[in-house]
């Protein structure tokens, strides 16, 4: 059954990859060979990922034209969020030079003659699902401490939030929220979309593996969150164009990651 396909994979019985220990040195040498794999052939890749910072600079003038500004910081930190299905091109780059194949850019979009698509869909209608729950929470956050009427102009609205008590609770609040959000989108796809590449084992499958993957290494995928978010914002600076070329690292060194962390099948060498 095709619905069963998705939740199973092509098996139609559900996997469950073992996972090892990892550490922070595994860590930097993800990092490592996803710089690699980005040098190869840089320009492709800064290519690919140019759509992200573009977005996020419309984001920003879209917010800023419309009246919308509160949700302006709440849309360019969730769109993060979907950074995992962002960069599934990327994935597939690096299976493909990993396994001595043809790397070049175009490939990326074989992705869409991947047997596991429809999990892959599925994974990523669930990321989208928490971006807008978080825009949702966002909105209410916001409400709730400055009401429903939008700010008079952009300086009104920072001089609200920078200068003012609930201004900080804002800002304390939003981030702890925006910190659970987090917490879930990396326990439940940090290495979801990988694993379905390389193995058609359905949605259900991989994201039970990403978070046994992280259950199993607490300390070190708390570190590798906060890599991801501190590489993002320093990507971010300015005009989120960084982005262009810590995207695709990122993108690389996940496939990595997925890698080290997940045993490979009973039948494949190691």
């Amino acid at each position: 059954m095709a619905g069963f396909h998705v939740i199973a994979g092509a098996s139609e019985t559900l996997a469950h990859p073992n996972v090892r220990k990892i550490g922070v040195a595994d860590l930097i040498d993800a990092l490592h060979k996803g710089f690699d794999d980005f040098w190869e052939k840089p320009s492709h890749y800064v290519f690919l990922c140019l759509i992200y910072p573009l977005v996020g600079v419309v984001l920003a003038a879209w917010t800023s034209g419309n009246n919308a500004l509160p949700l302006l910081f709440p849309l360019m930190s969730g769109f993060a969020l979907l950074g995992p299905f962002a960069a599934i091109g990327l994935y597939e780059i690096s299976r493909r030079r990993e396994a001595g194949l043809d790397s070049s850019w175009w490939h990326a979009l074989e992705v869409k003659d991947s047997p596991a698509l429809p999990s892959i869909a599925a994974v990523g209608i669930f990321l989208l699902a928490i971006f807008v729950a978080w825009l949702l929470a966002a909105q209410a956050i916001y409400q709730w401490y400055f009401g429903a009427s939008a700010p008079e102009s952009l300086g009104s609205f920072i001089s609200d939030v920078l200068g003012t008590q609930r201004g900080w609770m804002l800002i304390i609040v939003g981030n702890l929220v925006g910190f659970v959000f987090a917490v879930v989108v990396l326990a439940t796809t940090v290495i979801a979309f990988p694993i379905l590449l390389d193995r058609d084992i359905g949605a259900y499958d991989a994201i039970y593996t990403s978070a046994k993957a992280v259950i199993a290494n607490p300390v070190t995928m708390a570190i590798w969150g906060l890599i991801v978010a501190a590489l993002l914002v320093i990507g971010s600076i300015p005009l989120f164009a960084g982005l262009a070329v810590v995207i695709p690292i990122l993108g690389h060194a996940t496939w990595h990651l997925y890698r080290k962390v997940v045993e490979p099948p009973a039948h494949a060498g190691q």
